[in-house]
């Protein structure tokens, strides 16, 4: 008899990962309530092949003879999600639907209708959670390629407190021979790429049709000099090589001038315009406790300037650096090396000297706004 038996709810998408956790959970002997979240566009269309995912999801339920329930939060996933992605978009910035998703539709309204019911709430994210002194801290997973700490650095501490994260301790390669060890309906399924609600739709199709298009210029910023055309800043990010039409590339995008419609470029590889070491952040958002005023083991810090690893982007990279406290709610990265694509509107992930803890996150706001300049 399992002495730990919980009643959990476990979001499954019809991907390896979180039909694996099904399994795990299943073999500890917890109760199990199964859960597919349908999403989609504001059409109707896409929903990440909705019905195809659905079809696996009922085979893996059937397998372990567990009850399956669909939910439908496509309405909150377009006015919260998705709008606050174009109104990012529209602004000149880089939004991160995949983040917003987890605080705002996984974690935050599915909780609040169907997991509060629940002991906890399970998914496939590749996670940890850890706990020190009594207090939980979101931690980062044993294989640092498929860590989706960034992915989760918005969520609130309640949130976590109810989460839980199976495949935090494996690597990727075992998950996969344990879903084909125990015959997995979808053991060799491909991972799912991209942003889930467009489906099979392009993502500069999808911002055309809501935002339009509108020419303007792409100088280089060297020599002021222009090189072609592109159909509105909307579609570019700062530190995009790709989709530009420029010929003698590598050209980055390094600056957007939203006001005139202008995209600066710079040419080649190794050009310093795409890079900087600061990173200016507002709206930051500190998950189990801001740790300038609790102290941390292992960190190194005082009442304004932590020591820190961090990321800006999704990457097993992480970058090191310290950070200055502003205000209550505005901070400074001020990183030891280089970083690449420094976009305003992306969010700086917070983590512990030791790459261990997903302290928070802060939005990167454009640094002439937070009144910083970046001397690298």
């Amino acid at each position: 008899m399992n002495n730990n038996r919980k009643k959990i709810a476990v979001l499954i998408s019809g991907g390896v990962d979180s039909a694996v956790v099904v399994d795990l959970l299943y073999n500890e002997g917890h109760e199990l309530h199964l859960f597919y979240i349908r999403i989609g566009m504001d059409n109707g269309e896409g929903d990440c092949s909705a019905e195809e995912d659905i079809e696996i999801c009922n085979l893996i339920a059937k397998k372990y003879n567990l009850p399956l329930q669909v939910v439908s939060l496509h309405e909150e996933y377009w006015d919260h999600v998705m709008k606050y992605t174009l109104d990012t978009v529209s602004r000149g910035l880089t939004p991160h639907p995949d983040m917003m998703c987890n605080k705002l539709i996984k974690f935050g309204f599915f909780e609040e209708r169907w997991g509060k019911e629940f002991d906890a709430v399970a998914t496939g994210h590749y996670a940890s959670i850890e706990e020190i002194n009594g207090r939980k801290y979101l931690a980062t997973a044993a294989d640092p390629v498929k860590d989706q700490t960034d992915f989760l650095a918005q969520i609130s501490y309640d949130q976590l407190k109810h989460l839980m994260f199976p495949l935090g301790k494996f690597p990727k390669s075992e998950v996969r021979m344990m879903a084909k060890s125990c015959l997995l309906p979808n053991a060799t399924r491909k991972d799912s790429q991209g942003i889930c609600f467009l489906g099979k739709i392009d993502y500069s199709e999808f911002i055309e049709r809501h935002l339009g298009s509108r020419t303007g210029a792409v100088i280089e910023l060297e020599t002021g000099r222009k090189i072609g055309e592109h159909k509105g800043y909307w579609f570019y990010t700062i530190g995009q090589r790709k989709g530009l039409g420029l010929s003698g590339g590598p050209w980055f995008v390094v600056r957007k001038n939203v006001k005139d419609n202008v995209l600066y470029v710079s040419n080649g590889y190794d050009t310093p315009q795409q890079y900087g070491r600061i990173l200016p952040l507002e709206e930051m958002h500190w998950i189990s406790g801001n740790p300038f005023e609790e102290s941390l083991s292992g960190m190194e810090c005082n009442e304004h300037e932590l020591r820190i690893a961090f990321k800006n982007r999704h990457t097993p990279q992480f970058f090191y650096g310290r950070m200055v406290r502003r205000s209550e709610d505005s901070y400074i990265i001020e990183s030891e090396t280089d970083v690449q694509g420094i976009a305003p509107g992306q969010f700086g992930i917070v983590y512990t000297p030791d790459c261990k803890l997903c302290l928070g996150s802060g939005m990167i706001s454009i640094p002439e706004r937070a009144g910083v300049e970046d001397k690298n």
